[in-house]
């Protein structure tokens, strides 16, 4: 990494505009990390109340928009290891927020989908998370709001193929 980073600050036109603009702070991926900490932080607070976390209120809403899912595949669409969406299923299944059952065409697949308890939690905890969405975007114009989710997106599928849709 040092290596690239000498080699960019020797290179002919070292002064371009793209330069210029990453030296004037941090990487954009350290800000999004950062960004990224400080939402799960504010949410595990929010949910708190709820009896619930920001993993675990993730996967209700991925369920929520997609409907059943393996585990595995939930996993995928949540951001979180298969090992650690095992344990985020079987508590929520606990609770009563979701259900396993086998999958259509293949009884080996089990599928897991919102209960109508975990409908009633999500909408619970609607108004939290929206007023964690407002805070985020409190100090933004209006006209950037809208910028600011399209640079996500686009930097979401370039890295992931990810389209919103």
């Amino acid at each position: 990494m040092a290596e690239a980073a000498d080699r960019r600050d020797t290179a002919p036109g070292a002064d371009s505009d793209a330069d210029a603009e990453t030296s004037k702070g941090p990487l954009t991926i350290y800000l999004v990390k950062q960004l990224d900490l400080a939402i799960r932080s504010f949410m595990d607070d929010a949910l708190r109340p709820y009896g619930l976390t920001t993993f675990q209120y993730t996967a209700l809403t991925v369920l929520q928009h997609r409907g059943g899912l393996s585990s595995a595949q939930l996993a995928r669409r949540s951001f979180v290891r298969p090992q650690t969406m095992h344990e985020i299923v079987r508590s929520l299944e606990e609770r009563g927020l979701i259900e396993r059952v086998h999958a259509p065409g293949n009884r080996r697949i089990t599928e897991a989908r919102l209960t109508p308890e975990g409908e009633e939690l999500l909408t619970a905890c609607a108004s939290a998370v929206q007023m964690l969405e407002d805070r985020l975007l409190l100090d933004m114009p209006e006209k950037r709001r809208s910028a600011f989710r399209q640079g996500l997106e686009d930097g979401l599928a370039s890295l992931t193929g990810w389209h919103h849709g």
